[in-house]
């Protein structure tokens, strides 16, 4: 079977219509499907196994994104969202980057870092110089408290020494995950080798946990999209390419601009991290760490002019993992790993940043072209129409009713809900 994730009019079936077409596209059959999300993806019983002080589960909407094409192979792409667009853009955005050939994504080896405090260290440089020395016997020690890991290919592969202060220093080990995202194997080395470089450093243990600035797990995603696949009703594809890359060039300027600007890359790749069962709090953490690295916050995403195209390119730390932890036991992320059919963890890395990419690029088009409210805002009036109370039929009605009068609030939501719901009684009247 050839997958596909080009399913043109998606948004407008039933949800067991979308679950078919998914079914067909992904081999995962209907059946299946439902099962993981019928309950809201986890059952009571479970939930109170992963959390403490448990009295229910809280369900937020899972959707997918389509036309993805990454390296050349397409996926159908979980997102679990609750703001309105995200979905709908992301997958637009793909469809334009798929004019230019989709996405193109190189990933760093899943080498995560585990970080040592040394305190009250004597003779800094001479310790960097005894801790250097015996790395092997280090990396040895690291290994043994990891023995599954080594067995699955993975393992210490470095040790990195940094003074921090006249007494402090840092030792990191880089860890080679393999397919975990990491945390506690490199939790495990910090504690194993703790000790030892203590003893080696002639200091005092402080603290040993990893780092969630994975900057040596890094994904680079590019795209090229023709000025004809970004021209709206109003605008030609040249001057939106002009536009896009003045949103880029003031993002790069102006961190109040680039905090937004990776915000909405962030949608992409953080409904794609919560569907998948990961830690999207040390995907966040890491992302604008990493965009801070050189002293001032700058934008992860940045868009320039290639000819009669806008090429976009992204780099960020993302560590992610398809085995161990969430992915276990909850059916919903072991939904999306067999929807999504990936075959590593850096695999689901580069789909979930070129889901990222992709989000910005909608944003910034839709900044360069109509303002970015236009289109939220219409997704957004089905969510203000349910508010208001609006079921079934009614919500489309509503929702189109308030866009028209261009007043997305639950008030005039409300009005209409209440003027539709006469016209219903009066047509019953008639009919009776």
């Amino acid at each position: 079977m050839t997958r596909t994730s080009r399913i043109p009019g998606f948004y407008k079936l039933s949800v067991e219509e979308r679950r078919a077409l998914v079914a067909e596209a992904t081999g995962v059959s209907a059946e299946q499907i439902g099962l993981a999300l019928d309950a809201g993806g986890l059952d009571e019983d479970t939930a109170d196994k992963f959390v403490e002080n448990v009295l229910g589960t809280y369900s937020l909407p899972y959707g997918v994104a389509l036309n993805v094409r990454v390296n050349g192979r397409d996926y159908v792409v979980p997102m679990v969202v609750e703001e309105p667009s995200v979905v709908a853009a992301a997958s637009n955005a793909a469809k334009m980057a798929r004019k230019g050939g989709g996405f193109t994504a190189d990933i760093d080896p899943p080498l995560m870092i585990s970080q040592i405090q040394l305190l009250d260290v004597a003779d800094v440089t001479a310790a960097r110089e005894r801790i250097a020395a015996l790395e092997p016997e280090l990396l040895r020690l690291a290994d043994c408290a990891i023995p599954g890991l080594v067995a699955r290919g993975g393992g210490a592969r470095e040790i990195e020494i940094r003074a921090l202060d006249q007494d402090m220093i840092v030792v990191h080990v880089l860890v080679d995950c393999r397919d975990a995202m990491g945390a506690n194997l490199v939790n495990t080395v910090a504690e194993a080798i703790a000790p030892r470089l203590a003893e080696i450093a002639g200091g005092v243990v402080g603290l040993r946990i990893l780092s969630n600035l994975s900057d040596r797990r890094c994904v680079r995603v590019t795209c090229r999209v023709p000025a004809a696949a970004l021209a709206t009703e109003d605008m030609e594809g040249s001057a939106v390419i002009d536009g896009m890359v003045s949103a880029s060039r003031f993002a790069e300027l102006d961190p109040y601009r680039a905090a937004t600007h990776n915000k909405g890359i962030m949608n992409g790749v953080d409904a794609v991290v919560i569907a998948t069962g990961n830690d999207w709090r040390a995907v966040e953490a890491g992302a604008h760490a990493f965009a801070a690295r050189s002293g001032r916050y700058s934008p992860l995403a940045t868009w320039r002019r290639d000819g009669d195209s806008v090429v976009g390119f992204m780099e960020m730390p993302m560590a992610l993992g398809t085995v161990g932890g969430t992915l276990r036991v909850h059916p919903g992320a072991r939904l999306s790993l067999r929807l999504l059919g990936v075959e590593s963890a850096q695999e689901l890395a580069a789909v979930a940043c070129a889901v990222g990419l992709a989000s910005n690029l909608a944003a910034v088009r839709a900044l360069a072209t109509d303002g970015i409210q236009r289109g939220h805002m219409a997704l957004h009036a089905r969510s203000v129409a349910l508010a208001a109370g609006a079921e079934g039929e009614l919500v489309e009605r509503v929702a189109a009713m308030i866009v028209e009068a261009r007043d997305i609030t639950v008030e005039a939501a409300r009005r209409a809900v209440a003027m539709l719901s006469r016209r219903a009684d009066g047509a019953s009247v008639i009919e009776d």
